[in-house]
């Protein structure tokens, strides 16, 4: 099965060199499922040319958010709802979540709570998961038809699905530890409030769910739709 990675943003330079970029913390993720990947850096204007060229898309996180004024952002957004339209499977993470929610008629917005950072705990159908957030912006409108999944005192929208064939995450599954310390040096000082880079510190070592979110996004990925 082949998953395009539509990918929105860059890790920052210096840290790239030891996890590798975004698509390649999804290929690492979602290794030993099967799948082949192809990714689309869709920030540098390259869009693929239909829905076809892959079986399921993903959609990465991004610096940028999804209201700026991009040139890359419409073609997105339409991609999106072509995407939607052929049925199949898409997911998105943290921008990835907030641009689909976007083009299929949600608000995105700079949330006035201030930002999510590091080990973050939520309610998934009365379950307790916690992964890895890094993000001020928020969903704060759902599109219509947009179900709830989990949600946290912070988030209220932190996992949305759409029908059976969209499922949306907030927080960001694909990010070690290592990389969240990674952007505490290089894109947390001066940008988030030390309080919360100093929470976000003392929990690198807290475990996660990655693994079974990981796994689910991939029983998401491979499970039989109808036509």
């Amino acid at each position: 099965m082949k998953i395009g990675i539509l990918q929105t943003g860059h890790a920052p330079d210096d840290l790239i060199g030891s996890t590798g970029d975004y698509d390649q913390m999804f290929r690492t993720l979602l290794g030993g499922h099967g799948f082949t990947f192809e990714t689309y850096p869709v920030l540098e204007g390259v869009l693929p040319d239909s829905p076809e060229a892959a079986d399921g898309w993903l959609i990465t996180g991004s610096r940028h958010g999804a209201y700026e004024a991009h040139p890359w952002i419409p073609p997105l957004e339409q991609f999106i709802r072509d995407i939607r339209d052929s049925g199949r499977p898409l997911i998105g993470v943290c921008f990835g979540h907030q641009i689909i929610a976007q083009a299929l008629g949600g608000k995105v917005e700079k949330y006035d709570g201030g930002w999510s950072v590091g080990r973050t705990e939520y309610d998934l159908g009365g379950e307790t998961v916690a992964l890895n957030a890094w993000h001020q912006d928020q969903v704060t409108e759902r599109p219509e038809g947009a179900r709830v999944l989990a949600s946290s005192p912070f988030c209220e929208n932190a996992i949305l699905a759409y029908g059976d064939s969209i499922w949306t995450v907030q927080p960001h599954p694909e990010f070690t530890p290592e990389f969240i310390e990674g952007l505490i040096r290089t894109r947390g000082k001066g940008v988030v409030p030390d309080a919360l880079l100093s929470d976000a510190e003392k929990q690198l070592d807290a475990p996660l769910d990655v693994a079974r979110i990981a796994g689910f996004m991939a029983d998401f990925f491979k499970k039989e739709r109808s036509k």
